[in-house]
């Protein structure tokens, strides 16, 4: 059993699990192509403009700045992505972020009072956009990036109104006298 299972209690029931959309790694993706390029172009220069020890110390400061740019840029953004984790079971959302410093949101469904999405053209084009949860003490979370947010919204207001009717059922079934 692997993440987010092990995660769950025993009797809960995993219903969606979900990374952030893939659109934020498209600028991370787009740096990695011009830092490379422009990396293989200024290498190229240097061994055809230089020669002996400039040529080493250019060819180590290119590699350099290609290794900086290119983790502070792209490999930060890809680890963000692959260790945020949007999920969703019978009982509970849950979001989990981080990689070296590991953070978690849990909230139960029973505590949730409104769940509402916006998302611009570009996000419905791309199915994609935020989810607001608003729980019944706190203010309203926002989660940006949540792919096919309109299917996520309809799961959730279907397990909210499932948790609120179990909660509300009829008094004998509360533990309570009938009237």
């Amino acid at each position: 059993m692997g993440y987010p299972e092990d995660a769950l209690a025993t009797d809960e029931e995993l219903l969606l699990h979900r990374h952030p959309h893939w659109k934020m790694l498209v600028l991370p993706a787009l740096t990695f192509i011009v830092a490379t390029a422009f990396a293989g172009y200024a290498l190229g220069l240097a061994q055809d403009r230089l020669e002996g020890t400039a040529r080493s110390v250019a060819l180590i400061v290119v590699a350099v700045a290609w290794v900086g740019i290119v983790g502070w840029r792209c490999v930060g953004p890809l680890l963000r992505w692959k260790f945020t984790h949007f999920i969703v079971t019978d009982r509970r959302v849950l979001i989990r972020h981080g990689v070296i410093t590991h953070t978690g949101i849990d909230i139960p469904m029973g505590r949730i009072s409104n769940v509402q999405f916006r998302h611009g053209l570009i996000d419905r084009m791309l199915r994609t956009g935020t989810l607001v949860i608003a729980s019944a003490a706190d203010d309203p979370l926002e989660f940006d990036d949540i792919p096919d947010v309109q299917r996520v919204h309809s799961l959730l207001y279907h397990q909210v109104f499932d948790a609120m009717n179990l909660d509300s059922g009829p008094p004998t079934e509360r533990g309570e006298a009938a009237p």
